[in-house]
């Protein structure tokens, strides 16, 4: 039958809250953590398919499916679609990442069978009309716009692509418009066979929900998927391709743009929560290095940080400012010049504990919140295959030492190794 396991995530008189997870007879699994506290549940319908997962030629695809299934269903119509949760006050969305696709809903406690019966209707009945498919393809387009009206989206899609050259990571997740225009019908469902096996699709789901009764849900909408297809095999991309890149390009804009960074550690390395928190006392918030030295101290640009991407096999490590073209040289100066300070100097310990602190309140604050706990949940089964518990996270954090975040910015920050991407105006 079901392979199932359930366990206190944490204390459940400290935390009040339960992790469980069952697997159905067909590979699906189901993952939830229990609030009884509060009347609001967040679900979400995860499948382990990304932008990673498409040839150049199907570029876009992933997310193109991600629109088309909310076009109309065997069930329900396009109004229906957009009905279903917002008339019950919900709130229905769906995203796609380098590596995930997730469709989620928040909804009242009450509603999770209708909001079960809905996710499962998006994902497995889509009929990819193609009429439908033309004018949302219009709606893309409209979308890939944007994006590229926007500067600092463009010079992160541009360092991702010096970054994984000859790569899918180096690929935008939105596709472009010549692949977009073309595709049809056949090709979703080719994508859908190829990605959408019960193995690879997680269902989620966080706040006052029991674990049994999702269970149940489970089995009655999802457990006719059949396998099809052969496992899902992803190609990591090749140290060849790891060699710093000094790229400029213009656009019609005010302001210059810059990304520099290199590749990092994946989600599962051993030295990801060093990282994590040199990016936080580096780069985020008003009281972070870059912060107090571009922006407060010498006024160079308004926007001012650096990042930190964990993939499953990978990762990048990256900076970002906006200033005036002829600040360029001097923005980037500093950044290395902070840089510098961190791999020739230990931080102190007040400030390394400034920093936990920092990261682990973030964290907390972001407890708080039903969607952010499933986003947790789904991501942490998809990357890992189990659940990590927050005090666990936090007990990570705080093992992190002065000797462990300066071995860090030793081995990373070598500014020799670094690529930068400059978008200027033309």
């Amino acid at each position: 039958m079901l392979k199932s396991s359930g366990s206190p995530s944490f204390n459940p008189s400290a935390e009040e809250s339960m992790y469980r997870k069952t697997v159905l007879k067909n590979g699906v699994r189901v993952v939830t953590e229990t609030i009884p506290y509060v009347r609001s549940v967040s679900v979400g319908v995860w499948a382990n398919v990304g932008s990673r997962d498409e040839r150049p030629d199907q570029n876009g695809i992933t997310h193109f499916l991600e629109h088309m299934v909310f076009k109309g269903t065997k069930k329900r119509s396009i109004r229906e679609i957009a009905r279903s949760i917002e008339s019950r006050g919900g709130y229905l969305n769906a995203f796609t990442t380098k590596e995930n696709t997730c469709f989620y809903a928040r909804i009242l406690d009450i509603n999770i069978s209708h909001t079960v019966d809905v996710l499962s209707d998006l994902v497995r009945n889509a009929t990819f009309n193609q009429g439908e498919m033309e004018k949302e393809k219009l709606v893309v387009l409209e979308e890939l716009k944007s994006s590229e009206d926007d500067p600092e989206d463009v010079v992160h899609e541009y360092f991702e692509r010096a970054l994984f050259p000859n790569h899918s990571l180096g690929l935008p997740i939105i596709g472009c418009e010549r692949n977009l225009m073309n595709f049809q019908r056949s090709h979703l469902r080719t994508h859908v066979a190829s990605h959408y096996a019960p193995s690879n699709v997680v269902i989620a789901a966080a706040g006052n929900v029991d674990h049994s009764k999702l269970v149940s849900l489970s089995e009655k909408f999802f457990s006719s998927m059949s396998q099809t297809g052969a496992p899902q095999m992803r190609k990591a991309p090749s140290s060849s391709g790891d060699r710093p890149k000094k790229l400029d390009h213009t656009k019609k804009i005010h302001q210059a743009h810059v990304c520099l960074g290199r590749r990092a550690y994946s989600a599962k390395h051993k030295q990801r929560y060093p990282l994590l928190l040199l990016n936080t006392l580096l780069g985020e918030g008003m009281s972070s290095r870059l912060y107090q030295s571009v922006r407060e101290r010498h006024g160079l640009a308004y926007s001012i940080y650096s990042f930190v991407n964990l993939l499953s096999d990978t990762g990048v490590f990256g900076t970002y400012v906006a200033t005036d073209e002829k600040n360029v040289a001097n923005a980037i100066d500093l950044i290395f010049k902070e840089l510098g300070k961190l791999r020739s100097k230990s931080v102190s310990k007040a400030e390394l504990e400034r920093t936990k602190s920092q990261i682990k309140g973030t964290m907390m604050l972001g407890l708080e919140n039903m969607s952010g706990r499933m986003m947790r949940l789904g991501s942490s089964e998809m990357v890992f295959e189990e659940y990590v518990p927050i005090q666990t996270v936090l007990d990570n954090i705080d093992r992190v030492t002065v000797e462990g975040i300066h071995r860090v910015a030793k081995e990373l920050f070598v500014e020799e190794q670094f690529s930068t991407v400059i978008i200027r105006p033309s």
